[in-house]
C-alpha cells in the first residue's frame, strides 16, 4: 500500500482499520468522501432504480482535446478546462456533443460502471419526473400540497401549491446550513438517515419532519428560497399522487427508457421514504444519457419520454423577479429557476442541475452539448470552485456554438 493515495486505501482489509473505515458519521467528510460518494448504497439503505439491460443505448465517440480551452470567471480570474478538472476534486467528467463522447475522465475510485451520488442533481431528476404525472392528470401544479398530503396541514407546506414547491418559492422557516451541527439541517439529515442517531426512533423519519416544518412570514411565491426539504416533499407528493414508490416510478417513467447501462439508486430513511432532494446515485454515462433526453426536449431516439411541453416550460417560464429577490441571485446573474432546474442562459437554451460537493449536469442546446461532472469537493459549498466550474462549462459549450 506504500505510495497509494489515501482514498485508495479506504475500506481496505476485513474489516478496515479504524483510520480507513468509512462510516455514517464521516462519509461526507474529506478524505473519506472520495470513497463514499461512489459507494453510498453500502453506507445508507438505498432503493434500486432499475434500468432495462436489454435496451442499453451505446454512446459513440468523437474525441477532442478540451484541456486548453480558457475562460475568465465572473470575479476576474483566468482558468483552463484542464485546471478546472484537476483543481475541483473531479471524480468523473463527461462531455457529449451531439450525443457522442468528446471526453470522458475518471479519478479516485470511480469507474464507468460505478454510480456516484449527485446530491441536489436529484432534485432536477425528480422535477423532471413530475412532468409525467402532470401530463397524466395525476398531479395538478396549481393544487395545494394539502390536497394530496393532508398530513402537511399546519406546516409550511399546507397552503403552498405544488408549483411553488417545484420552483422553490415556499415561505418556509428553514435554514440550509450544511455545517451547523445543531440547526435545522442537522435534524433534517438525522430524519433522512444520513447522520447517526442514538437509536432509530430518536432520529424520527423524513415525512414526519416535513409535516412539522414551520411557516415563514410573507406570501408563498414571492421569492426564491432554496431549501432541500421542498424536494423531498415533492417526492412524497409524487408517491401519493401515483400510488407508486418513487424508485419504481422513476424506473418505469424514465430510467428504463433512456438506454441506461446500469441501475441508479436513491437513499431511503428508516421507513422507506426516498431522499429525492439529494440521495440519488448514477453512473457518469447514464447521467449523460439523462441530460441528452433533456437536450432533446424529453425524447430519446425520437420517442417522447417526458412531455416536451414540460421540458420546454423549464426554459420558457420561471419567475425572474422571484429569483432576483431570492437568496442565490448572485450565483447566476439574470437567472431563473423552474421545476428544480437552473436556467443559466436563456438565449442559448442553457440550463443545469447542480449538487453540493461539485455535482453538475450542464445542457446547452445551441451548442448541442451535455456536460456531466461528479466530484468529492471537501466543502459542501465552495463559491470559488462553483464560479470556476460554471465558467469552464460555459466555455466548453461555447466551442460548439
Amino acid at each position: 500500500m506504500d505510495g497509494m493515495p489515501f482514498e485508495a486505501e479506504l475500506m481496505q482489509g476485513s474489516p478496515a482499520s479504524a483510520d480507513k473505515q468509512v462510516t455514517l458519521a464521516n462519509w461526507r467528510l474529506a478524505p473519506f468522501n472520495r470513497w463514499a460518494f461512489s459507494h453510498v448504497s453500502e453506507i445508507i439503505p438505498s432503493a434500486i432504480i432499475a434500468h432495462d439491460p436489454v435496451h442499453v443505448a451505446p454512446l459513440s465517440s468523437a474525441p477532442a482535446d478540451l484541456n486548453q480551452i480558457g475562460y475568465r470567471t465572473v470575479d476576474g480570474r483566468d482558468g483552463t478546462v484542464a485546471g478546472m478538472v484537476a483543481d475541483t476534486f473531479t471524480d468523473g467528467f463527461l462531455v457529449l456533443h451531439k450525443g457522442r463522447i468528446v471526453t470522458e475522465h475518471y479519478a479516485a475510485v470511480l469507474t464507468a460502471l460505478r454510480p456516484h451520488i449527485v446530491f441536489s442533481v436529484s432534485k432536477s431528476i425528480t422535477g423532471t419526473l413530475a412532468g409525467l404525472l402532470v401530463a397524466s392528470g395525476q398531479l395538478d401544479p396549481n393544487a395545494t400540497v394539502a390536497q394530496y398530503l393532508p398530513e402537511t396541514r399546519g406546516s409550511a407546506y399546507g397552503d403552498a401549491t405544488v408549483r411553488q414547491v417545484l420552483d422553490m418559492t415556499v415561505a418556509i422557516d428553514f435554514t440550509e446550513d450544511y455545517l451547523d451541527p445543531k440547526g435545522d439541517f442537522m435534524r433534517y439529515r438525522r430524519a433522512s438517515g444520513w447522520n447517526p442517531v442514538d437509536d432509530a426512533e430518536s432520529g424520527g423519519d423524513l415525512r414526519s419532519f416535513l409535516a412539522t416544518t414551520r411557516r415563514a412570514p410573507g406570501n408563498h411565491g414571492h421569492a426564491f428560497h432554496y431549501v432541500s426539504p421542498n424536494s423531498d416533499l415533492l417526492g412524497w407528493l409524487l408517491e401519493r399522487a401515483s400510488g407508486i414508490k418513487l424508485a419504481d416510478l422513476l424506473s418505469d417513467g424514465i430510467w428504463r427508457h433512456i438506454g441506461a447501462e446500469m441501475p441508479a439508486y436513491v437513499t431511503v430513511d428508516r421507513l422507506g421514504a426516498a431522499r429525492t432532494a439529494g440521495g440519488m446515485s448514477a453512473t457518469l454515462r447514464d447521467l449523460g444519457r439523462f441530460g441528452e433526453m433533456m437536450r432533446h426536449h424529453g425524447a430519446v431516439a425520437g420517442k417522447a419520454i417526458v412531455p416536451r411541453a414540460w421540458v420546454d416550460d423549464i426554459l420558457k417560464n420561471g419567475d425572474k423577479d422571484a429569483w432576483a429577490r431570492g437568496d442565490m441571485s448572485t450565483f447566476i446573474k439574470d437567472g431563473k429557476y423552474r421545476s428544480k432546474w437552473y436556467i443559466v442562459d436563456e438565449p442559448r437554451e442553457a440550463f443545469c442541475a447542480v449538487g453540493i460537493h461539485g455535482q453538475w449536469i450542464y445542457i446547452d442546446r445551441k451548442g448541442e452539448t451535455v456536460i456531466v461532472k461528479v466530484s468529492s469537493q471537501p466543502l459542501p459549498v465552495d463559491e470559488g470552485m462553483d464560479r470556476h466550474i460554471l465558467a469552464g462549462l460555459k466555455a466548453i459549450a461555447g466551442q460548439f456554438a
